[in-house]
């Protein structure tokens, strides 16, 4: 995968920190966060559903929009959770070589 989308998604991780701290009436970020992690989830499902719709229609253009806005909403997630990307690396990474699969049967739960 190409630098690109991981540059892109650091960018927007560092402006989602920045936003933590700024006026909810000033900053979309900031007022998400406001609404802590349920508020946030509510929000990624919206986004998630918008990507599958446009997914299924085909409209190529269409799920580009709705999917930068579904990993800026997962990001904002992290945030308001307290997770950042380094936990969720470390999370693929502990995956990585292990059968999708494999990975599923060995979940409890």
């Amino acid at each position: 995968m190409p630098n690109q989308l991981g540059d892109a998604l650091a960018r927007l991780w560092a402006t989602i920190e920045v936003r933590r701290g700024a006026s909810a009436e000033t900053s979309y970020t900031a007022k998400l966060l406001a609404a802590g992690p349920a508020g946030v989830a509510r929000k990624l499902g919206e986004e998630s559903l918008e990507a599958v719709i446009e997914a299924v229609k085909g409209d190529r253009a269409a799920l580009t929009r709705e999917s930068a806005d579904l990993l800026y909403h997962l990001l904002v997630l992290w945030a308001a959770a307290g997770l950042s990307p380094d936990d969720v690396a470390a999370e693929l990474t502990g995956r990585a070589g292990v059968s999708g699969i494999e990975e599923k049967k060995s979940r409890k739960g």
